[in-house]
């Protein structure tokens, strides 16, 4: 069976990795990954170079994304993807392709093989998150669909009611956490060697825009800014470095110039790679930001989220967030109410075991 697999960023490439490694050594399949968006960007760390390190047979590269990120770049970029994926649908034929996710690039790859009749399989669809215009991407992924893999059976329910149906509808659990009881952290002091971070407690930090907050995104920026100013005196802040989101500029240049203010304090990662982002997550004190990592990963490390915003709000959430608004005092508020507590000892609700095999499963019985 011939699969393809629509990569667009070092997100879903971390996701996708278990799926990968089952897809790539199962002889029932013949895997090509199809990379574009940010891997293609040395502006957000070219990480196409990851996945040609992971040695798959066949890499597509499609360069569709423009380097701005206003409104107006954003569609053109769309605009783009779905041409560049006119000709590649044309050329180019498999069985099912995956595609996962929300962002506005994998909507435009998906949109563009519809009138090809690409099989796609979604995977996390059905998700909320009411601060961004992500569920627009989404839900128009999950329509252009034809096998589904949830994260969540409120998910799955909510996938149902889109489509109408329960054909091809699964509810699996979040595919990035499927090699969580195996994983085996970067021993601590390696790690800090390794990024030349000092030997004390850190919270990790990720902060995308809120892409519905059109006119909000100086003001939002700066209280970030202003409350990560305070933060990163009591503790010290690794950030990585937000996705190609519209405005998303705006926040990297608030980032940066809070690097410039506070170098001891603060360290940027543009890119840390599923290893990493992992092992920085174990071995942080606390999580803080907007990311559907905090909502979706950080309960199986056992770390509290400081969840800022509406970004993601209406994302089915585990007991270890701490909600608050994209407000200074209200985000120092909730980090020091972080900081005070232990680790965190409840479940993830998105947790189920053997994801990848059970996609595998599935697509071998119904496709």
């Amino acid at each position: 069976m011939k699969i393809g697999v629509l990569t667009s960023s070092r997100a879903d490439y971390g996701i996708y990795y278990p799926l990968l490694k089952k897809l790539k050594t199962d002889s029932f399949f013949s895997l090509e990954v199809i990379a574009f968006g940010t891997h293609l960007s040395s502006k957000h760390g070219y990480t196409l170079k990851s996945i040609e390190a992971d040695n798959y047979t066949i890499i597509h590269k499609i360069n569709s994304l423009i380097d701005t990120d206003d409104r107006k770049s954003i569609v053109n970029s769309y605009g783009l993807t779905i041409i560049k994926f006119a000709a590649f649908w044309q050329a180019n034929h498999y069985d099912i392709v995956f595609c996962l996710g929300d962002r506005f690039e994998m909507s435009a790859a998906v949109q563009a093989g519809i009138p090809f009749g690409v099989k796609f399989a979604h995977i996390h669809g059905g998700e909320t998150t009411k601060g961004a215009i992500d569920n627009v991407y989404r839900h128009q992924i999950t329509l252009a669909s034809e096998f589904h893999f949830t994260a969540t059976d409120i998910y799955k329910k909510r996938v149902i009611d889109l489509l109408g149906s329960s054909k091809n509808v699964f509810s699996v659990g979040s595919l990035s956490l499927d090699t969580l009881k195996s994983f085996v952290p970067t021993d601590r002091k390696l790690f800090l060697s390794a990024f030349e971070i000092p030997d004390v407690p850190f919270a990790l930090v990720t902060f995308h825009p809120e892409t519905r907050a059109f006119n909000d995104h100086i003001v939002l920026s700066l209280e970030m800014k202003n409350a990560l100013s305070v933060i990163s005196k009591e503790i010290f802040s690794i950030i990585t470095m937000p996705n190609a989101d519209t405005e998303a500029s705006v926040y990297r240049e608030a980032i940066m110039q809070l690097k410039r203010e506070y170098p001891n304090r603060i360290l940027l990662i543009e890119n840390f790679g599923k290893q990493n982002y992992f092992s920085a997550m174990i071995h942080s004190k606390i999580v803080i930001g907007n990311s559907s990592s905090g909502i979706v990963e950080a309960a199986s490390f056992g770390k509290y989220v400081v969840n800022v915003g509406n970004r993601q709000e209406g994302r089915a959430q585990s007991k270890n967030i701490i909600n608050c608004k994209f407000d200074k005092e209200a985000i120092i508020m909730a980090t020091n109410k972080a900081i005070g507590l232990k680790n965190y000892k409840g479940d993830n609700i998105y947790y189920l075991k053997n994801v990848a095999d059970n996609i595998i499963k599935i697509i071998k019985e119904f496709s």
